[in-house]
Order: C-alpha cells, then structure tokens, then sequence
C-alpha cells in the first residue's frame, strides 16, 4: 500500500507539472512577475511596480525555483532560496525579523553564511486556483485548507505549493545547506504537516505581512519526517533538478 501510495502521488504530479529552476534572466523574470501578482496587485504586501516585476535586494544572491503546467507551458507558482556567501549578506529574517528568533533557539547568526538559506516568496499565480476549495485566504502563498484537504485526497492536493517546496529542499540538499529558515504563517506550517514537512518553531509568531513566525528546518529533519509518497516525490523531483543543474557549473 505505501508503495502504491508513493507511486500515485509522484505519478499524480509529474503527470501534470514539472520543477523548473530559473536559470536564465527570462526565466527568473517570469518569477518577478509572478511575485508581483500575488505580493503587490492580489495581496498590497508591497508597491506595484510599472515593469511588473517584484524583486530586491536578496534577489542578487537567491536561487529561484518554479513549477511548469506541463500542458500549457504557463509557471504555476515560485518561491526563492535566499542563500548569502559573504558577511554582509543578510537573510529577510535576520534584517527584518531577528527579535522575532527565541534567544535559546537556533539562530542563523551562529553559522557560517554558506551553511545557511532562507525560503521566501512562495507564490501561486490566481489561474492556478480556480477550484472553490482553493479560493480562501492564504491559497496564494501555499496554505492548505486544513478543514477541506487530508493526505488521502490525492485529487484535490494542491501539489504546486508542496511541489515548490520539495523543489526548494532538493536544491537546498543538493547544495550542501546544513540550516534552512522560513518565515511564515503558522497555518502554513501546519499545512506542511499534511505531508510530513515539520518545521520546527523558534520564535513566536509577530506582525509582519500578517501574522508570521520564524522557523527553522534541515536535511535530517526533513528526511525523517517526510511521509513515503512525497519522499517518492522528492526523489523525483531531484533526479529532475540534477539533470538541470548537470551543466551549471555551480548554485
């Protein structure tokens, strides 16, 4: 049966989307613009932008990660890795958050700049939400309807959100990146759960963009925790994302 189970969520999946880095400025302008859809026109988290794209400063130093609509060719959603290599590069927790970190938690200023990431900016472009069951506030930034969606529902799962992720921690894994931080609403969290995707809370939720908490996650916990199906998936997506990284000469 969890064989089965592994077998239909990745088939489930890939029958429909593919993970895609952007790995050119086309593509990475695709995931500006997206961004600014969700963030500045649907959510007012921040200005429109004339050219309508949303990026900054952490952009310079991010890896951006998408899901394709396989049938239509159009991005379905992104999120970005914020990976800083030098001293004066900043996660967003760190420059607009830090009093948010418990001082008896793990902290991203303990680490070295490349054993550290963040995963910011998820979005889900509004064509991909169509269904009533997507149509709630929080949809746009991956939340799952926890009164409306269970694991078992494979047919109504909203795989791009999970999809992102599993992409983001393929990249992240593939990278060497021992410490990851997000910070986002705890009914995403709880969201993450659905799929065995546990974070772990280091701070109490605050106001920023709504109501958000710190949290802090890494490969092992990841690994351990991950349910068998979308372990299957990762594995998919992986192969996926090494095949695009074969000639890159490093992320």
């Amino acid at each position: 049966m969890v064989n089965r189970e592994a077998t239909n969520i990745t088939k489930h999946f890939s029958e429909f989307l593919t993970p895609t880095l952007a790995l050119d400025e086309a593509a990475r302008a695709e995931a500006f613009s997206i961004r600014h859809q969700v963030y500045c026109k649907e959510l007012k988290f921040e200005d429109e932008n004339p050219d309508g794209i949303e990026m900054d400063d952490f952009d310079a130093y991010s890896i951006l990660c998408m899901i394709k609509h396989i049938r239509t060719g159009n991005f379905a959603g992104t999120v970005r890795i914020v990976r800083p290599t030098e001293e004066s590069q900043l996660l967003p927790i760190e420059k607009y958050c830090s009093n948010a970190i418990g001082s008896d938690k793990i902290n991203p200023s303990n680490f070295a700049r490349s054993e550290i990431c963040e995963i910011s900016r998820l979005a889900v472009p509004a064509q991909f939400r169509r269904r009533q069951t997507d149509k709630f506030k929080g949809a746009e930034t991956g939340v799952i309807n926890e009164y409306t969606y269970s694991e078992k529902e494979l047919r109504c799962f909203p795989f791009i959100a999970i999809g992102l992720y599993l992409t983001a921690a393929s990249v992240v894994i593939q990278a060497g990146i021992k410490h990851t931080f997000v910070m986002m609403e705890p009914r995403l969290a709880r969201s993450m759960k659905f799929v065995g995707i546990e974070f772990d809370q280091i701070g109490p939720a605050v106001e920023y963009h709504g109501i958000r908490a710190p949290y802090y996650i890494n490969p092992e916990l990841l690994l351990r925790n991950l349910t068998p199906g979308f372990k299957h998936m990762l594995t998919s997506i992986t192969q996926s994302v090494d095949a695009q990284l074969k000639n890159v000469d490093s992320i």
